[in-house]
């Protein structure tokens, strides 16, 4: 059996999402937003146990979540860093020793479920790195910007691009401990907006399963009452 270690962040400040409260505090369905995906984190069967990663604003009040919630799983809440991948590597550095398989989630992503998690994990284990995504719906442009005649900013479309290969990614990303741990060595200063572009670099192959188009992330305060809606179809 594989040792599998979530790392939950839910260190974001959420500047776009402009709310008074942390992000990963606003309350869907009466519970705070990191507490639905620890909810499906603390009692799937594959997770062993659970790192959370908060900020210095936060953490206090995520940790009297864990406890209201009896999130057993929970073993570890640490301060994140200034970007995502800096988060990330705070929760790395602190991993057991026994860990064989890192899963990694952005807690705005709340609808994950048992059957992603499963999906990616076994994926993950087969090999060595699995991101979750859905197939794009929308018709997608390559554009160019250029500045002309006093406008300060115009876009040229160069192309369409072709929607069968493109996918939109999400979170749970998972990886063997070893594959992970050496992309953020090699290359964390990196800005990358996932942490399957850092395995990339190393030369690996990372699969893709199958995610769910009601897996949104929570951005802005628009998206509050999909998340409503979206939880209602759950019942």
């Amino acid at each position: 059996m594989m040792y599998v270690t979530a790392i939950v962040l839910a260190a974001g400040k959420g500047v776009r999402f402009g709310a008074r409260c942390s992000k990963p505090l606003v309350e869907i369905d009466s519970k705070p937003l990191v507490a639905h995906s620890l909810l499906c984190l603390d009692k799937h069967r594959l997770v062993d146990e659970i790192i959370v990663v908060a900020n210095a604003a936060n953490r206090e009040k995520i940790i009297k979540a864990i406890e209201k919630y009896r999130f057993h799983k929970v073993k570890k809440v640490v301060l994140g860093g200034k970007r995502r991948q800096d988060s990330v590597r705070h929760g790395l550095a602190v991993l057991p020793r026994q860990v064989d398989v890192v899963l990694i989630h952005d807690c705005a992503r709340p609808f994950i479920d048992g059957k992603i998690v499963t999906s990616a994990v076994k994926e993950a284990q087969r090999s060595h790195a699995a991101i979750v995504g859905v197939p794009v719906k929308a018709t997608i442009k390559s554009v160019k910007v250029s500045k002309c005649q006093g406008v300060k900013a115009r876009c040229i479309v160069e192309k369409t691009l072709d929607r069968k290969k493109l996918w939109e990614i999400q979170t749970p990303q998972v990886f063997r401990k070893e594959v992970i741990v050496e992309a953020y060595k090699k290359f964390g200063r990196m800005d990358v907006t996932d942490d399957a572009a850092l395995v990339e670099k190393l030369g690996y192959k990372v699969s893709l399963v199958m995610g769910a188009y009601s897996n949104i992330k929570i951005t802005t305060p628009e998206d509050l009452p999909v998340a409503e809606a979206l939880l209602k179809t759950k019942r």
